[in-house]
């Protein structure tokens, strides 16, 4: 199979506070002018490296996992690749597309789903879905039954279609987000932690659906998750990343060979992944969020 994603050497650092900032308290202004005039005599930011020379491709209809704790730069990795992000270095390519020079091109390829989907919260569902149809340039009818047929796939209730998203569940404006994502049947899926917040039933029904757009459309995805049963689950491949830097790379059942302890005990990935991070999943998701 050729690749649809490659990523050749890319780095991406950002300016970190290293202080530990106070909440203000009202009428604390002296405060609040005195840290300031610290912060320009004494500068507070050190620099983090998020991705560290990162060099990976990913087949045209493969279905890729990104695996490491909270702070490890899957997400920084995520963002480069859909655009949202420039890398300090290195190249990034969807489809031969180069995600700097070519970047609008390149958002024609994909579409992401993330934990932190912004919506119209004041809208219903069909009324953000109907606008997204509009943005992808597509029939507004059209892409909204597309998308009403995958909410309802998801169990998504059709009493809940015109309730105001801020008045819908996370899970619920989750749903939302992959029927958004997937209305117009990318040939490249960014998926950052889409099943956080859904219900065992519901989670199960995203992870059909994704094998689904997968076997039926030649999609490509790329997966970051903290669920090692649903990465277990759909990934034909997976990294393991660890402060910014890829620790391992391979299909599920080598990941846990090779983490075998010789006595005949095929490790499940939660143990391989402890092994490979030092951390359990239970510990990456009481961390801080990516960069």
């Amino acid at each position: 199979m050729t690749a649809a994603i490659q990523c050749y050497h890319a780095c991406k650092s950002f300016k970190e506070s290293v202080r530990k900032t106070e909440k203000a308290e009202a009428g604390s202004r002296d405060r609040r002018a005195h840290r300031r005039i610290a912060d320009f005599i004494l500068p507070s930011k050190v620099t983090v490296e998020a991705v560290k020379d990162v060099s990976f491709d990913v087949k045209r209809g493969e279905i890729f996992g990104i695996l490491g704790p909270n702070g490890s730069g899957k997400s920084t990795l995520i963002r480069m690749i859909s655009t949202l992000l420039i890398p300090d270095s290195g190249t990034v390519r969807v489809f031969g597309k180069d995600v700097v020079e070519d970047r609008l091109e390149v958002r024609r390829y994909i579409n992401r789903v993330s934990v932190e989907a912004a919506f119209f919260k004041r809208l219903s569902a069909t009324e953000n879905l109907e606008y997204a149809a509009r943005l992808y340039g597509l029939d507004p009818k059209e892409g909204l039954l597309k998308a009403k047929a995958i909410l309802a796939r998801l169990g998504f209730p059709n009493s809940k279609v015109d309730v105001s998203l801020e008045n819908l569940s996370r899970g619920m404006q989750q749903k939302v987000a992959i029927a958004r994502a997937l209305m117009t049947a990318p040939v490249a899926l960014l998926l950052d932690e889409p099943t956080t917040g859904l219900d065992p039933v519901s989670k199960r029904d995203v992870q059909d659906f994704v094998l689904d757009v997968r076997n039926t459309h030649d999609t490509t995805v790329i997966l970051t998750t903290h669920d090692m049963e649903e990465a277990d689950r759909l990934c034909d491949r997976i990294a393991v990343i660890h402060d910014g830097e890829f620790v391992a790379l391979d299909t599920p059942e080598n990941l846990k060979r090779q983490c075998a302890n010789g006595n005949g005990h095929l490790p499940n990935l939660e143990e391989v992944f402890f092994r490979l991070t030092g951390r359990s999943p239970n510990e990456w998701e009481t961390e801080g969020e990516d960069e």
